[in-house]
């Protein structure tokens, strides 16, 4: 009889994560021609879904994947909605002032960068909301904004509504798409792995060759471009551009409060993390402040009794991965514990990603 290997078994992708790939092109193509079937809210309201799943998985690709928690980076948001509005009415088409902008906040974001990588944990966090108030002040000092008075993306009505709507819409699902495919590339890559070897330790990481502060700036300047297409796509949604409105920390708010409940850390945490807001906001969005109340006990409770959140609470029961972007050490099944004994459950599967 021959013996049976012991061995540890390194893996990444699965069988159950080809299906899940499949599974998430078929969705996609489903979603693309969704419109035709629809009614002209529901096509609002999965337009706002999509930007939520950017908001969501920018937001835990920098404080998730990268340990750079940060409660201000709704001046991005903001800025991709501004400078939108500004390229329009330099004359540009209100469609493509869109993506143009949110290049322009990539591009505001390197040198903001330079400076705002020295801070460290609380101090960066911190940094960055003080960035926020700053930018939101210098922004209302702009006439063409008349204050928190505010103005539109007017050259956006000369198009019929229902061509409007749509057009928004396969923008969003496209950018969400194609933001998610950026990010999930390059954490199943080197860069990936070396920016949760940051997230872990970024001493050690340096010592082994890892380029901190590049691959820092890398994460930083992506998490900025995707958050600035995210504000300019609201600002198509709703036309009106009020400084209050998009440099408010609300929006960071909501993007904590989705990772952590889908799950920090996890590429799909995220998505489902932006999905549970959506329901939420959409079955009691109506309740006013108590909406509001609810969303930040609910934040609590997940912190105190699911600090993994939805998805890593599920990853870690069942050993689930459905878009894994790092390796895993699996155990086999007849592999002896320490003392001798025979393996426990939790040591079948161990859901650790390899740097």
């Amino acid at each position: 009889m021959s013996a049976v290997s012991s061995s540890p078994v390194i893996e990444r992708g699965t069988t159950t994560s080809r299906i899940a790939a499949i599974a998430v092109a078929v969705i996609i193509a489903l979603l693309a021609i969704a419109p035709q079937f629809l009614s002209a809210g529901a096509v609002d309201r999965m337009t706002a879904l999509f930007i939520y799943v950017i908001l969501a998985a920018m937001w835990n690709a920098l404080a998730g994947f990268g340990g750079l928690v940060s409660v201000g980076q709704q001046v991005f948001f903001g800025l991709g909605a501004y400078f939108a509005i500004r390229l329009a009415d330099a004359g540009l088409n209100p469609f493509a002032s869109l993506f143009v902008s949110a290049i322009v906040v990539g591009v505001v974001s390197w040198p903001l960068s330079l400076f705002m990588l020295r801070l460290r944990n609380g101090e960066f966090a911190i940094g960055m909301w003080v960035i926020a108030a700053l930018t939101h002040l210098l922004v209302n000092l702009d006439r063409l904004v008349q204050g928190e008075t505010g103005t539109s993306l007017i050259s956006l009505n000369v198009y019929d509504a229902g061509t409007r709507r749509v057009a928004i819409y396969w923008l969003a699902l496209g950018s969400m798409t194609a933001l998610l495919g950026i990010l999930f590339g390059l954490l199943r890559g080197s860069t990936g792995a070396a920016i949760r070897a940051i997230r872990d330790n970024e001493e050690a990481a340096a010592s082994v060759g890892v380029r901190v502060t590049g691959t820092k700036r890398l994460l930083f300047v992506l998490a900025a471009f995707g958050i600035g297409v995210a504000g300019a796509l609201w600002l198509a949604t709703s036309i009106t551009f009020q400084p209050k409105t998009y440099f408010n920390v609300q929006w960071t708010a909501y993007m904590i409060f989705m990772v952590l409940v889908g799950g920090i850390g996890t590429f799909e945490g995220a998505i489902l993390g932006a999905l549970a807001f959506f329901l939420i906001e959409t079955w009691f969005g109506g309740t006013g402040v108590w909406y509001l109340v609810g969303l930040g006990a609910t934040a609590v409770l997940f912190s105190l009794f699911l600090p993994r959140g939805l998805w890593g609470t599920i990853e870690e029961r069942f050993g689930l991965r459905l878009l894994p972007v790092g390796y895993r050490v699996r155990l086999p099944e007849n592999a002896p514990a320490g003392d001798g004994t025979a393996p426990s459950p939790e040591r079948t599967t161990l859901d650790q990603e390899k740097a």
